[in-house]
């Protein structure tokens, strides 16, 4: 592990901040950025002062991008609350693997939580797709982002895979830095989160020894997020039905729409449920097969844990009922919670301008798949 390059996926050191902060503050696009933030050049020159006299991780986050964060919180949201995080030791290294529905905001709030409760911010797992601007990258390596690269020849993705494997393993045995990254590539775009088995198998690409010894030193603990409004809910819906229907496959400016409306819209109220630490016990894997059984066996366990743990809101009562087309969780939800949805789901079917007659089913689906992972799948034998 120590004879790998790790360079082109890191996260910045504390050696390289302010000159890639004097980098960053000069790049125009991100004075634009600021600008459309704060509105104001003198409020803009402020900030880039103070981001002149960072001169470390720690000072950026635990500064600046904490009180960017409590205002976000503030200003666009119901309120933010956690579950769980106070059942952890503080001085352990976990490996965070979450549901994911926001591009920024799942593992930005859930650093932000986790900074509040005096544990040390990990690292975050960031497509390469995302990286469309230098300053983008500047700033999410500035917090700790390591790059997983996507949309390689097969080749190439499997040696790109097997360095990330081993960059979170010796981020959590060696560094004892604790590492986030989302169960699946992809926001959960039709509200079923489900853990994907390949990111399990990237993840076991840097064991040494058996399949249960490896999984056991990342310390993985799922954890649950729920927004009671789906960020980006019209604009995901809009994206998969383009590529199911029409063949169109996303474009570099709809992430970036994505990232900007999923920060700004609002989002009612949030929850962060961290869950119990997965303890594996399998035996040693005597072939391909039964090592794949396992993989799918720990999938099922932080699917388990994120659909236990995961907060359901009214809105998600009603669209279930919606779309069961029955009154199974009336008692869930008042007359004018009912109605407020209803116009969410009006709203929808006007925004979504596809001619396909399926609009509806699909927006219900977004907000019922908790609701259905939750009392409705398949008892395990």
């Amino acid at each position: 592990m120590r004879d790998i390059n790790f360079d082109d996926i890191r996260p910045y050191t504390d050696k390289e901040v302010k000159a890639k902060i004097r980098k960053l503050v000069k790049d125009k696009t991100f004075d634009d950025v600021l600008l459309h933030l704060f509105k104001n050049r003198p409020k803009v020159e402020m900030v880039k002062f103070q981001l002149r006299r960072v001169s470390s991780i720690k000072q950026l986050q635990g500064v600046f991008i904490y009180d960017l964060l409590h205002w976000l919180v503030d200003k666009t949201s119901d309120g933010l609350k956690v579950t769980g995080i106070d059942k952890l030791d503080k001085t352990k290294p976990y490996l965070f693997i979450s549901n994911h529905r926001d591009i920024i905001l799942d593992a930005a709030l859930l650093n932000f939580l986790i900074f509040e409760h005096g544990m040390n911010t990990t690292q975050i797992a960031i497509g390469d797709n995302l990286l469309q601007y230098e300053w983008i990258e500047h700033t999410v390596k500035l917090n700790r982002s390591f790059v997983i690269r996507r949309n390689l020849p097969p080749r190439e993705l499997m040696m790109a895979s097997k360095k990330v494997s081993h960059f979170i393993r010796k981020s959590i045995t060696e560094d004892h830095l604790s590492v986030w990254i989302a169960q699946r590539e992809g926001r959960t775009k039709d509200g079923n989160d489900k853990t994907q088995e390949s990111v399990l198998k990237m993840l076991n690409m840097s064991n040494k020894g058996g399949i249960s010894d490896g999984f056991n030193e990342l310390n993985i603990v799922p954890v649950s997020i729920s927004y009671e409004i789906e960020p980006c809910g019209l604009p995901k819906l809009r994206e998969l039905i383009k590529k199911e229907h029409y063949g169109r496959a996303k474009q570099s400016k709809d992430d970036l729409k994505a990232m900007s409306m999923g920060m700004f819209a609002p989002k009612g109220r949030m929850r962060f449920a961290f869950g119990t630490p997965i303890e594996t016990h399998f035996e040693l894997a005597k072939n391909n097969e039964q090592r794949n059984d396992y993989i799918r066996r720990l999938a099922e366990m932080i699917d388990d844990q994120i659909y236990k743990n995961y907060k359901l809101w009214p809105s998600n009562f009603v669209a279930y009922d919606m779309l069961m087309q029955e009154h199974r969780f009336k008692d869930r939800y008042t007359a004018e919670e009912q109605k407020k949805f209803e116009i969410m789901v009006e709203q929808a079917m006007v925004h979504i301008d596809f001619p396909i007659t399926d609009i509806q089913e699909r927006f219900l689906k977004l907000y019922a798949y908790p609701v259905i992972n939750k009392f409705d799948r398949p008892k395990k034998q």
